[in-house]
């Protein structure tokens, strides 16, 4: 079962599988409402929680705590 949204920490690292994509996330810093900014972990990249589910949540979408 995903984390909600709301549940998300500055500073912690997640894993976000949607419509086929895996991604490793960290949060950055905390937006409006539910929409964070996050780094990708594998390109660098910054990106909003907004941006990443912007054409919906598949049916394969997770959201969970990455593990150390």
């Amino acid at each position: 079962m995903p984390i909600a949204l709301d549940n998300l920490r500055v500073g912690r690292r997640y894993v976000l599988v949607n419509q086929g994509e895996v991604r490793n996330l960290e949060i950055i810093a905390r937006l409006l409402g539910d929409n964070f900014k996050v780094k990708d972990l594998d390109t660098l990249e910054h990106y909003t929680i907004a941006e990443l589910l912007q054409w919906g949540k598949g049916k394969d979408y997770d959201l969970d705590e990455m593990r150390q």
